[in-house]
C-alpha cells in the first residue's frame, strides 16, 4: 500500500491497488489506507485519498480465478461496509483537526455530498463539518456545501 500511497500520480496509483485488491482483499487495503489517513503525514494522507478512489475497483473473473465461476473466495475479504464508515469518519476529523487548506480540500472534496451516504452515527459529525465548512472564506469548500445543502449527489 505504500506504493499506492506515495505515487503522487493517480493515474498510476491504482495499478497498485488493483494488485492490492485482488491479492488481500478489498478489506484489508481499505483498512490500511484509513490508517494511513488516520495517522498519516499530510503527503500520506493525499495519498490515502487518491488510492481510496481505486480501491473500489470491480472485482472481473477475467482478473483472478478467484472471483470466476466456480472459483473461491472468501466474501469477508471484500466486505467493506464498516472500513468505509471508518474511513467517513476519519476523513471528517482530519477535515476538523487541520489547518491546512490543502489537506482540508483534498479530505473533504473526496468524500460524498449526500447525507445519506454517511451512516447516522456519522450524521452529527457530519453537521458539524458543514457548518465549519459553510463560514470558510474559501469558495471550493462553500460549493461542497451548497452541493450537500441541496441534496447532494
Amino acid at each position: 500500500m505504500a506504493a499506492a500511497v506515495y505515487d503522487p500520480d493517480p493515474s498510476f496509483c491504482h495499478w497498485f491497488v488493483d494488485l492490492a485488491v485482488y491479492a488481500f482483499g478489498r478489506r484489508r487495503v481499505m483498512a490500511a489506507l484509513v490508517d494511513y489517513l488516520r495517522v498519516g503525514t499530510d503527503a500520506e494522507r493525499a495519498g490515502a485519498v487518491r488510492a481510496w478512489y481505486s480501491a473500489h475497483v470491480p472485482l472481473r473473473s477475467g482478473r483472478s480465478p478467484a472471483y470466476a465461476p466456480g472459483g473461491v473466495r472468501d466474501p469477508a475479504l471484500d466486505e467493506s461496509q464498516d472500513i468505509k464508515a471508518a474511513w467517513l469518519e476519519v476523513a471528517l476529523r482530519v477535515f476538523a483537526a487541520t489547518t491546512d487548506l490543502r489537506m482540508r480540500h483534498c479530505v473533504l472534496l473526496d468524500l460524498p455530498t449526500s447525507r445519506t451516504a454517511y451512516p447516522p452515527h456519522l450524521h452529527e459529525l457530519l453537521e458539524s463539518t458543514l457548518a465549519s465548512a459553510r463560514l470558510h472564506p474559501d469558495q471550493h469548500m462553500r460549493r461542497w456545501v451548497a452541493a450537500a445543502d441541496h441534496g447532494g449527489g
